[in-house]
């Protein structure tokens, strides 16, 4: 079966929207289009998706709001221009989503919140948590303060290490254009929409243009971004977000946008990135059950199988697991820092409260953050 038709089973996508289709061109959030993208979600999360958003136009939005026609070069305008859009962008999600039954959350990131492994985790359970509850989390670059990211960062590389985070099986970009091309439909007739090839394509990157006047992205950070999200399994989608019901027929399998697949499957992509990636911290020793259950039955490590911790590691760093014989046997990310450990190991998840005060989570380590070696 094509990854086309699989995408009706998917269980998790990530969704990014542009700028440019926000504010439709600069002329304010075009509330319209967003009632239409939103009624998309809607039904693709009462079909049992999973669903996170990732929406950019803040700074977009507060522009028009502000009536700037140019965006400003400097960062106390950027901001400002992100504070005062961000309100309006949200506050037109949660009215739009409302008319279906649906609550939305704010979540705001920046892309240090991604690469430190405690924050990571800590991102990770919270929108889990949210999608459990049937939420729709609204995800956005923390533009407001941080200033590298309104320097140089871009939502669809924030998409991408989304779709990372939550474990998407797809990531789908909406845009201004149809999808990709073999050049410029803008300003060459002859260009070919490029319907499928591998997100490692080569040829892409000479096929990629710039970004317009309200977006900091352009083809190429939609490439990048697809190339980063295939090192965690996922599928990218660029497509045109005016496409009539595109998310829609999208999920049907239709033969719309630009498809960049990923070379493996989402759970042992992300398992290779975690185990080729990461600077182990600490060590954990496990019992001879804890090694049995995990390498036969993929379970998750609970802190009873643990008989010694070693190492300086903090909650969401790289430690190793190893057998009585000090054997390597798998590395994962932590949940809970070596003081705390040291306190839980060898007691029932049950009793993590009692010892800590609180909990984090029931496992040391979860399945989807282990890798056996």
């Amino acid at each position: 079966m094509s990854i086309r038709a699989n995408l009706n089973s998917a269980r998790r996508w990530v969704v990014k929207i542009g700028s440019a289709l926000l504010t439709d061109n600069g002329r304010g959030l075009d509330e319209k289009a967003i009632a239409g993208w939103v009624e998309q979600l809607a039904q693709l999360q009462k079909q049992g998706v999973e669903l996170v958003l990732v929406s950019s136009g803040a700074v977009a939005a507060g522009m028009t709001r502000l009536g700037w026609s140019q965006r400003p070069d400097t960062i106390h305008e950027l901001q400002a221009a992100a504070a005062v859009g961000q309100t309006g962008l949200v506050q037109t999600y949660e009215q739009e989503f409302s008319r279906y039954g649906l609550k939305t959350a704010q979540v705001l990131l920046d892309h240090d919140d991604l690469s430190n492994r405690q924050r990571y985790l800590n991102a990770r359970s919270t929108i889990r948590a949210l999608t459990g509850l049937g939420v729709i989390p609204i995800v956005n670059e923390n533009d407001t303060v941080v200033t590298d990211e309104i320097r140089f960062g871009d939502n669809d590389t924030l998409g991408a290490l989304v779709a990372n985070l939550v474990e998407a099986e797809v990531l789908v970009i909406l845009t201004d254009q149809d999808g990709m091309f073999t050049a410029d439909p803008r300003s060459n007739p002859d260009a070919q929409l490029i319907t499928e090839t591998a997100a490692s394509d080569s040829s892409l990157d000479g096929k990629a243009g710039d970004g317009g006047k309200l977006g900091r992205g352009g083809m190429i950070t939609k490439v990048k971004a697809a190339r980063l999200a295939a090192r965690s399994g996922a599928h990218t989608i660029i497509v045109g977000g005016r496409i009539d019901n595109v998310i829609g027929r999208l999920r049907k399998g239709e033969l719309l946008g630009t498809l960049l697949t990923a070379d493996q499957q989402p759970q042992a992509a992300r398992k290779r990135w975690l185990a080729g990636h990461l600077q182990v911290r600490g060590q954990l020793q496990l019992d001879d059950g804890a090694v049995r259950v995990l390498s036969q039955k993929g379970r998750s490590l609970l802190p009873v199988g643990v008989s010694r911790v070693s190492g300086d590691f903090n909650r969401g760093d790289m430690v190793s697991c190893v057998d009585s014989s000090g054997h390597e046997v798998a590395r994962g990310l932590v949940n809970y820092s070596v003081q705390e450990s040291r306190r839980i190991i060898g007691r029932p998840s049950e009793e993590i409260e009692e010892r800590l005060g609180y909990v984090d989570e029931p496992e040391l380590i979860h399945r989807d953050n282990l890798v056996m070696l």
